[in-house]
């Protein structure tokens, strides 16, 4: 399964012509990825035919959201629900980097026939120990990781115990991922899911247009 990062209605097109699986939608690429509007949801939406997962983050700041941050995030959730995306992409952390199962809990009951996808900020936690938490929510059905901090492929053997520990949720490998150590990565993991943003982009940059050629090739490396 391969996800790609997308920003645009164009990006969303190109994705799917180029044969990828699921779009990751968001904006400001250079902050991580924050929510986008809702405008531009329906009309990914209501674009493609392949699933489309928006991201859920109000800002960069950290993955530590206060009240009011998390009142914004269950709207954006239900806004997100009622335009008909697949999925949503988020996480949640206390001050001490460990998951925040109070907000989390808050933000799931949003999210009924949602696909969930916890994303990297699970990378700024102990990674083994998140992933053992976030394995009794039965709502959570992607992890999305580099394996902690650090490079991807330092991080080999922290993936494949966080997949031995993960239960029903599929760890989502991105972060790092190219094309220098996707095969590499691929192999030594024997993962099936990858997540790659600006690399499949031209010179690599986030404000750059996707690259066609790269996609179309990324998407044969993973189907192999």
């Amino acid at each position: 399964m391969l996800e790609i990062i997308g920003m645009s209605v164009e990006d969303a097109k190109i994705i799917e012509d180029c044969g990828a699986d699921r779009i990751e939608l968001v904006s400001a690429l250079t902050e991580g990825g924050l929510t986008p509007s809702f405008g531009l949801i329906e009309r990914v939406v209501n674009s493609v035919k392949i699933p489309v997962n928006v991201m859920i983050r109000p800002h960069a700041k950290s993955f530590v959201y206060s009240k009011e941050d998390i009142n914004i995030m269950q709207k954006d959730v239900s806004v997100v629900k009622e335009i008909g995306a697949n999925g949503v992409v988020f996480g949640v952390l206390d001050k001490n980097n460990n998951i925040d199962e109070k907000n989390l809990n808050v933000l799931l009951k949003c999210c009924d026939n949602l696909d969930v996808t916890f994303h990297r900020a699970i990378d700024e936690s102990n990674t083994i120990d998140s992933v053992k938490t976030l394995k009794d929510y039965d709502k959570i059905i992607n992890i999305l990781t580099s394996g902690g901090k650090g490079s991807i492929v330092d991080n080999i053997q922290i993936i494949k115990n966080m997949m031995l520990s993960s239960n029903h949720i599929k760890i989502l490998l991105g972060g790092g991922l190219n094309f220098n150590n996707i095969e590499k990565i691929k192999e030594l993991t024997k993962a099936s899911n990858f997540h790659f943003g600006t690399a499949i982009r031209m010179n690599n940059s986030p404000f750059e247009d996707i690259d066609r050629q790269k996609l179309r090739q990324l998407v044969n490396i993973i189907s192999r």
